[in-house]
């Protein structure tokens, strides 16, 4: 075979080693052609080395040591061998590098030929990578933050990083050789033993909280995990690193004793304020049905008129001071969970007429007109009616102490798009500004108003009402703003609505059971 047949580029390809070509640009040094080897050295596909600058395709240590050898390489017009940098393990490493001036006829350096020094076949490179593996792991184990205990199979400290050293108070000298269970608080040195024989033969992973003792004899709360090793000869040895949780296990007891304060606090609440509404309300009754006496004059006249207006003032104010004990009552046996529905099917039509009716008095004497909209047709309801009539009383109740004199209350009642009732009282009022609708929400929260101050109550009619909806898996919603009136909105959800039949006048050829027309289900 002539020189002319031989095929150098397949020379250049198949060399077993890293091996590019480099140009000297203005811009720096370009790689201008690199075998396979090469482009694995690089990590980088040929589009991605071809052309770029040296900077560009190698880390900022490994081309400036390369850099220089080619400055080095031109100044002297010579060939320079050079030694890798280190690296870590597991990357593509080679041992040095050849860098090769390539001279025209003239003399003159037009190109640098760089490749690889051949592996090495002695044990040394071996000791090199062995070495380098066990200086980085040695970096890891000093200068982590996390404190690192090494010991052997009879338990004794072999190796403790400074971490561990710095935050126990503990020297080198003082725990090399020591049994590690005896810096274990201890009440849980007796486990700790049992526990490190058994992971360290059988190899299982571990972690956990133990507690640790100080050289001062402070005991700390740690989280620690193990892990175990087997080295040459089947020598084990556990790895255990630690984290000091003092802190966080004293805000965790901190918020526990605060929980269980507050719940204490709020068991403490609802009793007295159960029992004391129990005790008010006995002589509240008797002043009550005595003073309605004295004003009907059952037996006989008092005399002087002031006195019948006085009886009227205290019998007024007897009553208003029994609803809010009443309303107290309901609030705390909420929040106590002492409330049980007594649930049964509701006619909703002739409950909310019932309740209308009830507040009309109250309304027309205060120049306001309630105002229904309720289908006939209206489905039935399953849930406690006494509380239902409680919250719609309590609904108007609220919108009869802000509506405008003259003005309306609108009480609706229909199948919402979800499929369950939805009822909506509504005035014309002097409303609650937008951005106090969540305060008046918050049991006692009063959003004052000198309009209406005589009319102010305990706060609680909302929240009451809003509570009650909530033990009916319900909701309750508050729309309003200053000047234009408020919209309260409960609603029920549609698997509490019941089946409402409707019987057909039978003709000729029907079938008797089916004389019954379905107008609304659940279902």
């Amino acid at each position: 075979m002539t020189e002319d047949q031989i095929d150098h580029t397949l020379l250049f390809d198949q060399i077993p080693v890293p091996r590019f070509v480099m140009e000297r640009t203005a811009g720096g040094y370009v790689v201008v052609k690199a075998n396979p080897k090469a482009l694995q050295y690089f990590g980088k596909k040929e589009e991605g080395v071809i052309g770029h600058n040296l900077t560009d395709i190698l880390d900022p240590e490994n081309a400036s040591h390369l850099l220089h050898s080619f400055d080095v390489a031109l100044k002297k017009k010579l060939p320079v061998s050079i030694q890798s940098l280190p690296t870590f393990p597991g990357n593509f490493h080679v041992p040095g590098f050849w860098i090769n001036p390539v001279k025209d006829k003239t003399g003159e350096i037009i190109l640098i030929d760089v490749f690889a020094h051949p592996a090495q076949g002695d044990d040394t490179a071996l000791e090199r990578e062995r070495d380098d593996a066990l200086l980085l792991l040695t970096s890891i184990f000093e200068v982590s933050e996390v404190g690192i205990v090494v010991t052997d199979h009879n338990r004794r400290v072999v190796k403790v990083n400074d971490s561990f050293l710095r935050n126990h108070g503990w020297s080198r000298d003082e725990l090399i050789g020591k049994d590690v269970t005896d810096i274990i608080a201890p009440e849980e040195q007796d486990l700790a033993r049992r526990n490190y024989d058994e992971f360290i033969h059988s190899g299982i992973r571990s972690s956990g909280e133990m507690k640790l003792v100080r050289k001062n004899g402070a005991v700390v709360n740690t989280l620690f995990t193990t892990a175990t090793l087997e080295l040459s000869h089947k020598r084990r040895f556990q790895v255990t690193t630690v984290m000091d949780i003092t802190l966080r296990k004293q805000m965790e007891y901190s918020l526990r004793l605060a929980k269980e304060q507050a719940d204490a606090a709020s068991q403490a609440k609802s009793s007295f304020l159960a029992n004391m509404s129990h005790e008010l309300r006995t002589p509240l009754n008797a002043i009550i049905g005595f003073s309605e006496m004295m004003v009907k004059e059952t037996f006989g006249p008092m005399g002087q008129p002031k006195y019948t207006e006085y009886m009227n003032d205290i019998h007024m104010s007897a009553q208003h001071l029994l609803e809010i004990i009443n309303e107290v009552l309901d609030m705390s046996k909420i929040e106590a969970g002492r409330v049980d529905l007594d649930e049964h099917e509701i006619d909703l039509h002739a409950l909310i007429l019932s309740v209308t009716r009830i507040m009309a008095s109250r309304a027309f004497s205060s120049g306001l007109e309630i105002r229904e909209h309720i289908p006939k047709d209206l489905p039935r309801l399953f849930a406690d009616p006494r509380l239902v009539r409680q919250i719609l009383i309590n609904l108007i109740t609220n919108a009869l102490k802000y509506a405008e004199k003259s003005g309306f209350i609108d009480v609706t009642a229909k199948v919402g798009e979800h499929g369950g009732i939805v009822m909506m009282v509504q005035d014309d009022g002097v409303g609650i500004p937008k951005e106090r609708i969540k305060e008046a929400m918050e049991p006692f929260g009063q959003i004052y108003d000198p309009r209406h101050a005589h009319k102010q109550g305990t706060g609680l009619g909302l929240p009451l009402a809003r509570a009650m909806m909530k033990l009916h898996e319900g909701d309750l919603e508050l729309e309003s703003d200053e000047g234009v009136g408020t919209k309260v909105t409960i609603s029920f959800p549609r698997k509490r609505i019941r089946y409402q039949l409707k019987e057909k006048a039978p003709s000729a050829g029907d079938d008797p059971g089916e004389n019954v027309e379905m107008i609304n289900s659940a279902e």
